[in-house]
């Protein structure tokens, strides 16, 4: 059982933040492998969510195989033994494809996203598998796949995993043939098929920011409608609820991060559903 208190003072507050880190791991969110100092230096519990998007957004040119894989590599033998959770690509919606795209979507929220995108452009998506689990030998590493919205998006996403597998065992390359496989719940329908997802993925990571926006259907960037856009609607409660229950009852981990994670007013709600880690 934990306590906390919450205060107007500095030392309450590291008292909190102390008693909240025994109480649950909390892991950290990185874009570069370079951010895994600030991670150690706040004695996180490894990385929740590396978002690899962002080794493409800020290059010229698509990151070669070697290019990821040394940042990768980085971050896992930065870790020291700690977990970390590689995000495969979530490009598309706002993210560098609608400009470099001949014929932009019309709603990018809805389209052609995320895990859609790579399994859509299976070169770009097996290189980026191969990357990681090439760093995979380093240390603790897992893979998850982002907007997985059935199961059939998640096994095409393993089967081309298991596809890249076989070509490095037939090349002699190491990696972790054991490496957990996981998907962010950020879709209505993952939430709501949470107990079929949890029995073929090995930890579920919901991810507040989609899903509060999806199911509410409020564009938290809208100023008009920002003032709708709530974690503690009665819906995504309900929603976190069976996402955490479905995954107790296979016993595997369920993490939670977006923009509610940080939010010290929630943490009680989120101790109160289950949940026992935060990224």
């Amino acid at each position: 059982k934990y306590c906390f208190f919450f205060f107007n003072d500095t030392a309450t507050t590291e008292i909190y933040t102390l008693s909240l880190h025994d109480a649950l791991p909390i892991y950290g969110n990185i874009e570069f492998a370079s951010e895994l100092k600030i991670i150690n230096e706040m004695n996180g519990d490894g990385v929740g969510l590396f978002r690899t998007e962002f080794l493409y957004l800020t290059s010229e040119h698509e990151p070669t195989e070697e290019e990821q894989f040394e940042e990768y590599r980085n971050a896992v033998t930065a870790a020291a033994g700690k977990p970390v959770t590689i995000r495969t690509l979530d490009l598309g919606s706002d993210k560098m494809t609608q400009a470099r795209a001949t014929i932009p979507e019309r709603n990018p929220a809805l389209g052609c996203r995320s895990i859609r995108y790579s399994l859509q452009h299976l070169s770009m998506f097996k290189r980026q598998l191969r990357a990681i689990l090439r760093a995979s030998v380093f240390g603790p590493t897992r893979i998850m796949f982002p907007l997985i919205t059935g199961p059939t998006e998640l096994r095409q996403a393993r089967m081309v995993l298991r596809d890249v597998m076989e070509d490095l065992t037939e090349e002699g390359i190491k990696y972790d043939p054991q490496i957990m496989v996981g998907i962010m719940v950020e879709a209505p329908s993952a939430a709501i098929m949470a107990h079929v997802f949890a029995r073929e993925a090995d930890f579920l990571s919901i991810g507040t920011n989609d899903l509060v926006q999806y199911t509410l259907a409020v564009d938290r960037t809208n100023e008009k409608v920002a003032n709708l856009y709530s974690a503690c609607q009665p819906a995504i409660i309900r929603l976190l609820k069976g996402i955490i229950r479905a995954g107790k009852r296979q016993g595997i981990e369920v993490s939670l991060c977006g923009g509610v994670a940080s939010d010290t007013d929630h943490v009680l709600l989120l101790l109160g559903l289950g949940l026992r880690s935060l990224t």
